[in-house]
C-alpha cells in the first residue's frame, strides 16, 4: 500500500510520536556501562583503515584472530573446550603443538553435567571452567554445545546436554552467566539443527517452525536473551537449503533481529562456503577453511575486493567489526598485552577446581536398576573382579575437537584400588578389546573374564562405548546402538558366572541392553566423567555417595524405536533430511503415542526412597507477567540421606494446534535426611504454556484448561493438577 503526499502529512505527527517513544525505549534499555562500551566501539571503529577491519573479520592461525596492535586491539585468543582448555595446537595445523605446560582440568562432559539436573553445579562448573581459560590466556571457549539428542546416533551427542530444550536451556543460562563473568566468553554452539555428523559438511535439514521454535532453538534463545551470550558459532549444516553460517533468516532475522543478539557470530572451521553471502548474511568472523591456508579466507582478500569494487557497502563491514569490538569491550582486553603463560602449569587443575569437576561427576551418575546389590559392602567382600576395557580406558584426550591434555585422569580401576586395595584383592580382567570394525569378538578374553568372576565374590563389569572413530566421537555417527567388540557375549557370559554383577555402562549416548538386562541385577549408566572418574564412581558403589543422576534422554530398546528413525528421517535423502518427527523428539514421541521405553527421560534410582504428596497451584499475573507456582511436599522415606529431582511436566488439554501430551517446564533437585520432608516450590511463566504459532509468527498463550503435573521421570507422574487460563 502507497500513501500519498496528503495522507502522508497526515499521518506524521503520528509517526514522529511512535518514533520518539521508541527511541525513549531504546535509550531506557541501555544502561551507563552501555553507553560507555558503545562510546568506546565507536572511537575505535572510527580510526580503523578498511585493511584493518577486513582483517579483523578473519582468523589468521587455527585459534586466533590478528592483532591491530597501534590501537591496543588484541588477538582474539580461542579455544576448543566442552571438557576444558583444550590441549595447545599449532598455528596451522591440528597438531600438538608440543607444549609441557598445559595440562589442564578434565571436566564430565555436557551429558553429564545436565544429567545432575542441578543448575547450580552448572554454575559452579562456569567458574572453575572460566579459571583454566584465564590461567591458559584465552579470550572465547567454543561451548556450551547446545544441539538437541535428536537419533541416537548422532557422534557428538555426548558434547551436548539433553533432548529436551527447556533442561538444555537451565544448564546453558548458569553455565554462560558464570563463565562471562569471569570476563571469559563462551561460544553458543552450532546454530542450528546440527543433529547429525554423518554428512554434517553437505546435509540440508528440513524441519517446520513449530519444531524449529520448540525443540532445537530455545536453548539458543535462553544465551541471547536471558545470559547474554558474547559469541555464537554457526553450524555447518544446511537450513532450508542455506548454508547455517550465511543463513539470513536464522543469523540477521532471528538472531540479530528477534532476539537482539549483540555479540559475534562465527564460523564453524571450514563452515563458510561463499564471500558475498556470508558477508550480507550475517557471518562476523570466517575461522580457518578446513583444507585451505590463511589465505583462502572467503572474508579475507576476496572480501576487500568486493568492497572496493563497489559490490558491498562499508556499513556491512562496519557492524561485524562493531560487534567483535563490543565483545572485546566487554571482555576488557583493549589494550591488554599477549598473555603470559609462563608459570601456568602450576596454576591449572587446582584442587580446587578437581572438587568441581568430582561433585558433577558423582551427582551424575544415573542408577537404572538394583535388585538389593548396590550399595556394594566392601567389609565383606575379599576378592573383587573388575572387568571390561573400559574399567582402565582413559577418555580425555579422544572424541575430536574435545582433545583435553588432563592433569591426571583416575581411571574406575584405579579410584577402586586408592579406595579399596589394602582390605579386597582387586583382580582386572580385559574382557573385551577395541578393534577397527567395531565388531571383533575376542573369545580368549572373554574366557579369561568370565574364569576371574567366577573365582570372585562381586564383580563390576565396565562396559559401553569410547571416544574412538565411529562411536562417541566427532566426524562420524554411530553405526548402530550396539555394544561394541562383542561387549554383550562379555556381559551375558559373566552375568552367568557370577550373578553378583555390578554393570557400569560408560557412554554419552543410548545403546542397547535387552540381550543382557533381565539378567543384571543391577546396572549404573554415566557419561564421561572427567578427572575424577574413578574415585566418583567408587564412591557410588560404595555408598559413600548416593546417586542421583537422572536421564536428560530416552533409552529405547533398539534404534527403530527412535522417533528420528520411526517417524522422521535418518540420515537424510538426496542430500536432505527431514525432520518429519516435528514437535515428537525423546520422550514427547514416548509419551505421546504411549511407547515403552527402556527407560524413560528423567529416569534414576537411589538408595533411598521418596513420597510426593500436598500440590498446590498459585496462579498470579496474567500474559507476560503470568506466573503459575506450583508446591508440593517431598519426604525421604527410607534409611539413607538423598537427593530427588522433581519434574514438573505441563500438558494443554484444549490446544488449538497439536502438542505432545505433556513437556518439561520445571525441576527441582531436592537433598533430603531419612524422614525429612522440604516443601518444593517450582514456579512457571508463561512460556510454559505457550506454544508458537507459524500462522501469527509468534508464541501463543491460549486461553484454557492445562494440566501440571510432577514426576520422578515422564513416565512416572506422582501429582496432578489442573489449571484454567
Amino acid at each position: 500500500m502507497k500513501l500519498s503526499r496528503t495522507d502522508f502529512m497526515r499521518t506524521k505527527p503520528v509517526l514522529i510520536l511512535f518514533a520518539g517513544i521508541l527511541i525513549t525505549l531504546l535509550n531506557a534499555c541501555k544502561t551507563p556501562d552501555t553507553d560507555l562500551i558503545d562510546q568506546k566501539v565507536e572511537k575505535l571503529l572510527l580510526q580503523l583503515t578498511l585493511e584493518e577491519k577486513v582483517s579483523l573479520i578473519h582468523g589468521n592461525t587455527y585459534f586466533t584472530t590478528p592483532a591491530i596492535p597501534r590501537l591496543g586491539i588484541p588477538a582474539l585468543h580461542l579455544s576448543d573446550g566442552p571438557c576444558g582448555v583444550r590441549e595447545e595446537n599449532d598455528p596451522y595445523s591440528w597438531n600438538s603443538a608440543g607444549w609441557l605446560n598445559d595440562s589442564t582440568a578434565y571436566f564430565p562432559a555436557l551429558t553429564s553435567l545436565a544429567a545432575t539436573w542441578n543448575t547450580d553445579l552448572a554454575t559452579e562448573f562456569g567458574t572453575a571452567y572460566a579459571g583454566e581459560a584465564i590461567d591458559r590466556g584465552k579470550d572465547i571457549m567454543l561451548a556450551p554445545g547446545l544441539n538437541i539428542h535428536r537419533t541416537p546416533l548422532n557422534g557428538r551427542n555426548w558434547e551436548y546436554m539433553s533432548e529436551d530444550p527447556f533442561l538444555t536451556s537451565r544448564f546453558a543460562v548458569n553455565f554462560i552467566k558464570s563463565t562471562q563473568a569471569k570476563s571469559i566468553a563462551v561460544c553458543a554452539k552450532h546454530y542450528a539443527l546440527n543433529n547429525q555428523e554423518l554428512d554434517r559438511l553437505t546435509i540440508n535439514v528440513e524441519a517446520s517452525e513449530r519444531a524449529l521454535r520448540e525443540i532445537y532453538l530455545p536453548a539458543f534463545e535462553a544465551s541471547v536473551k536471558e545470559a547474554g551470550v558474547l559469541s555464537v558459532m554457526g553450524a555447518y549444516n544446511k537450513f532450508r537449503g542455506e548454508f547455517a553460517c550465511q543463513n539470513v533468516y536464522l543469523l540477521k532475522d532471528i538472531l540479530k533481529g528477534e532476539w537482539g543478539f549483540r555479540g559475534l557470530v562465527m564460523s564453524d572451521w571450514g563452515a563458510t562456503h561463499s564471500t558475498m553471502e556470508a558477508a550480507q548474511n550475517g557471518l562476523d568472523i570466517e575461522m580457518l577453511p578446513l583444507q585451505g591456508t590463511k589465505d583462502s579466507y572467503y572474508m579475507g582478500q576476496p572480501l576487500l575486493d568486493s568492497i572496493k569494487a563497489g559490490k558491498l557497502k562499508a556499513d556491512v563491514i562496519d557492524d561485524k567489526v562493531r560487534r567483535i569490538l563490543y565483545v572485546m569491550v566487554k571482555l576488557d582486553i583493549i589494550g591488554k598485552s599477549e598473555p603470559d603463560t609462563s608459570g601456568m602449569q602450576a596454576r591449572l587443575g587446582t584442587p580446587e577446581r578437581a572438587k568441581t569437576a568430582l561433585k558433577i561427576a558423582e551427582e551424575s551418575v544415573i542408577m537404572l536398576k538394583n535388585e538389593q546389590i548396590l550399595p556394594l559392602n566392601f567389609n565383606k567382600i575379599k576378592t573383587l573382579a573388575v572387568i571390561g576395557d573400559n574399567a582402565v580406558r582413559k577418555h580425555a584426550r579422544g572424541g575430536g575437537s574435545t582433545v583435553i591434555k588432563a592433569k591426571y585422569e583416575i581411571s574406575p580401576l584405579e579410584g577402586l584400588q586408592k579406595q579399596f586395595s589394602n582390605t579386597v584383592n582387586i583382580k582386572f580382567s580385559q574382557g573385551y578389546k577395541q578393534s577397527k570394525d567395531l565388531k571383533t569378538v575376542d573369545k580368549a578374553l572373554i574366557a579369561l573374564a568370565v574364569k576371574t568372576a567366577a573365582a570372585s565374590d562381586a564383580v563390576i563389569l565396565f562396559a559401553g562405548l569410547n571416544h574412538e572413530p565411529g562411536l562417541d566421537s566427532e566426524g562420524a555417527d554411530k553405526p548402530d546402538m550396539k555394544l561394541p567388540y562383542g561387549q554383550d557375549e562379555l556381559i551375558k557370559a559373566v552375568l552367568k558366572a557370577n550373578p553378583n554383577t555390578v554393570v557400569v555402562i560408560i557412554a554419552g549416548s543410548p545403546v542397547e541392553m535387552g540381550e543382557w538386562l533381565a539378567n543384571a541385577k543391577s546396572l549404573l549408566f554415566t557419561s564421561y566423567l572427567g578427572m575424577e572418574t574413578g574415585t566418583a564412581l567408587a564412591k557410588i558403589l560404595s555408598g559413600e555417595v548416593n546417586p542421583s543422576g537422572k536421564l536428560t534422554y530416552t533409552l529405547p530398546y533398539k534404534l527403530e524405536d527412535s522417533p528420528a528413525h520411526l517417524l522422521g528421517e535418518y540420515p537424510g535423502k538426496t542430500g536432505t533430511v527431514t525432520y518429519n518427527d516435528d514437535l515428537l523428539v525423546g520422550y514427547r514421541y514416548f509419551d505421546t503415542k504411549n511407547v515403552k521405553p527402556m527407560f524413560p527421560f528423567g529416569y534414576g534410582l537411589s538408595y533411598t526412597s521418596f513420597a510426593y504428596a500436598n500440590p498446590k497451584v498459585v496462579l498470579a499475573g496474567k500474559n507476560e507477567s503470568l506466573n503459575c507456582t506450583i508446591s508440593f511436599d517431598i519426604s525421604n522415606t527410607g534409611k539413607t540421606e538423598g537427593k530427588e529431582i522433581a519434574q514438573v511436566y505441563v500438558g494443554d488439554l484444549e490446544s488449538a494446534l497439536p502438542r505432545p501430551t505433556k513437556e518439561l517446564k520445571g525441576f527441582a533437585k531436592v537433598s533430603l535426611k531419612p524422614g525429612e520432608t522440604k516443601n518444593v516450590k517450582v514456579t512457571l511463566n508463561q512460556r510454559a504454556f505457550q506454544y508458537y504459532d507459524p500462522a501469527k509468527k509468534q508464541w501463543v498463550l491460549e486461553a484454557g484448561k492445562f494440566e501440571i503435573l510432577v514426576g520422578s521421570s515422564s513416565q512416572t507422574i506422582l501429582l496432578k493438577q489442573q489449571v484454567e487460563l
